[in-house]
């Protein structure tokens, strides 16, 4: 089955969306950190987010002029089947990257964040049998490497070695002291937010793999599913008494929508790219992101990115191109003499 060429057209939104998400990915971290504050009760950012969301998709939805033909044949029971889990464990991995947003920087926060691809693999293997190739498992390894060299659990100098001023302290001398938090609130909680992006990816997949529904009409069933548990779960939270005692956007201010409007935006232009622009070039996006990131956060921050940033930012960008360019291919038959 051969691809059809690109038409002018498609080829010119497929580099629109594109660099929307280049600039969507790279800079969603340092935004996050600057305009959400750490006292926000993080329930009322998720729902808001949640809400723009739905409102966004269904726009879409309509604008595309298949919103009859998606809610042919809809049904709430369908809707429960195949919204209800992955909505709950997208509020789940919503809470903890909020929480390491605000507390990691955007370069550490957009590699660790790739390891989403490691759980995303082992999950779809697990739940649905999709296979890896072996360099797309290399590639997972590499991934994996670069998540260690970030967090300097993997020093760089037991890779390439001292380099002779005997102190050991060159690979990271740039780099600013952690707090102690920077693990608990940070890394911990990206890392399971990685995990369950996986996880509900790959019982997405599975829940539609027979269905057919329309991408922009399941993003809004997530949406009503996510906004409903996470309103249920306000009787019974800390966060409810909260929003009763303070009002619902206490600790908010104009700025807190700036982030919470560009992470709803991503949602969607990630669709539009893997539709006109395909999952290769995604991956190349995301790349290029990362090196948004690093340069962004220079800025921001007024001081070079450490070592260990840069080589594990370039190993998750080889990583994330190694593996979306090799992608598992099903063994040939025996060919016949």
């Amino acid at each position: 089955m051969t691809t059809k060429p690109q038409t002018s057209s498609s080829a010119g939104k497929a580099m629109l969306f594109m660099a929307l998400l280049t600039i969507q990915f790279g800079l969603q971290p340092i935004l996050t950190r600057r305009f959400t504050p750490k006292t926000v009760c993080k329930s009322t950012v998720i729902l808001v987010q949640e809400s723009v969301k739905f409102v966004l998709a269904m726009s879409m939805l309509t604008i595309s002029g298949e919103l009859k033909k998606a809610i042919e044949g809809w049904s709430i029971s369908s809707w429960l089947r195949v919204a209800v889990v992955p909505a709950l464990l997208y509020t789940v991995q919503n809470t903890c990257a909020l929480t390491a947003y605000q507390n990691l920087d955007g370069v550490t926060f957009n590699v660790l964040n790739q390891t989403k691809t490691l759980s995303a693999a082992v999950c779809c293997y697990l739940i649905i049998g999709r296979k890896q190739s072996k360099l797309q498992i290399t590639a997972l390894a590499m991934l994996f490497v670069s998540a260690l060299i970030v967090e300097d659990l993997l020093p760089l100098k037991y890779l390439f070695g001292d380099d002779g001023d005997g102190d050991g302290k060159s690979q990271t001398s740039e780099r600013k002291p952690q707090s102690s938090s920077h693990f608990s609130h940070g890394v911990l909680p990206v890392l399971m937010a990685s995990f369950i992006s996986g996880l509900a990816g790959a019982i997405s997949q599975k829940n539609l793999q027979n269905g057919g529904r329309n991408p922009y009409l399941f993003s809004s069933e997530l949406c009503i599913a996510s906004v409903l548990s996470l309103s249920v779960s306000l009787l019974f939270s800390p966060d409810g008494e909260r929003i009763k005692s303070n009002g619902f956007f206490d600790q908010w201010t104009m700025h807190t929508l700036i982030p919470v409007f560009t992470n709803a935006i991503g949602g969607i232009v990630v669709g539009l790219v893997t539709k006109y622009a395909g999952s290769v070039r995604k991956g190349f996006a995301l790349i290029f992101g990362m090196v948004l990131t690093g340069v962004a956060q220079s800025i921001n921050d007024g001081l070079p990115l450490s070592l260990s940033q840069v080589v594990g930012g370039v190993l998750a960008g080889l990583s994330l191109w190694l593996h979306a360019t090799n992608p598992y291919k099903e063994a040939k038959s025996q060919k016949q003499d």
